[in-house]
């Protein structure tokens, strides 16, 4: 599932294919991944338009026009974004393109459309769309970071990964970052010290730095992601069999050892 490097990538390639071109048309090959806007508008709407600098927020990407309005997308589970160019072969899951100036397309390419693509025409639009959005995970200070996880009930696992919470960590991110913060997924978020508070912050700056340059959570052989899905994972700190469980319907994993109850 697309977290937040994987959209930050996404981000980097529409700003790279597209800003400060024009969009010439739009071919939706499948409006199944459309929510409040019908084919043809979109096609009305954005047709002729130029693109600006594109932003994120959390999983969300947002495709402004300039003085018009903003295409925003999330990926669900398998989006993506891809440059090439308008005679390339169109593949299965290619479901909406944009031609460009300059002989360049832009597609969103996505197997299951569990999410997609949306118009906003201002920005009161978008603050709607993402109102239910915490901070972004990359850009929160840390004593806003350190006041929610403070106030907040359950376990600290499902704190990072609710969007409203903090934006843009994912299942992946959340292990690797409690992980390195040596720091259990059940551990209750409210009963962290101002310690381990700090710690997380700065596990979680540091692992979103690493892997915003990768463009996806890295399965490095020095990292947990890079073993979690051995068939008898062990954890590449001290080399403790890594247990398994599921927590909030999201599978689990960290090592007894270096992530002790508290």
């Amino acid at each position: 599932m697309p977290e937040l490097p994987d959209v930050e990538g996404f981000r980097q390639v529409l700003e790279s294919c597209a800003k400060g071109r024009v969009i010439r048309r739009v071919d939706v090959r499948d409006a199944g991944v459309l929510h409040g806007v019908s084919a043809r508008r979109l096609r009305d709407t954005l047709e002729g338009r130029r693109f600006a600098t594109p932003e994120r927020h959390g999983k969300w990407l947002l495709a402004r026009t300039r003085a018009g309005p903003t295409l925003v997308l999330h990926f669900g589970m398998t989006g993506l974004l891809v440059c090439g160019h308008p005679d390339d072969a169109v593949e299965a899951h290619d479901r909406v393109l944009f031609t460009l100036s300059g002989n360049r397309q832009l597609r969103f390419r996505d197997q299951r459309k569990l999410q997609g693509l949306r118009l906003a025409g201002d920005d009161s639009d978008i603050d709607r769309l993402l109102r239910r959005q915490g901070p972004d995970a990359l850009a929160v200070e840390r004593a806003d970071f350190e006041a929610v996880l403070a106030s907040r009930r359950g376990h600290l696992k499902t704190a990072l990964t609710d969007q409203s919470v903090l934006a843009g960590l994912g299942n992946l991110l959340a292990d690797e970052i409690l992980w390195r913060a040596r720091l259990r997924p059940d551990h209750p978020a409210r009963d962290l010290t101002q310690a381990d508070r700090r710690r997380l912050y700065s596990q979680m700056r540091r692992t979103l730095r690493s892997s915003v340059t990768a463009g996806c959570v890295p399965p490095r052989d020095s990292w947990l992601t890079g073993h979690r899905d051995d068939p008898d994972p062990s954890c590449p700190r001290c080399g403790t069999g890594l247990r398994r469980t599921r927590m909030g319907g999201r599978g689990t994993v960290w090592c007894p050892h270096c992530q002790p109850d508290g």
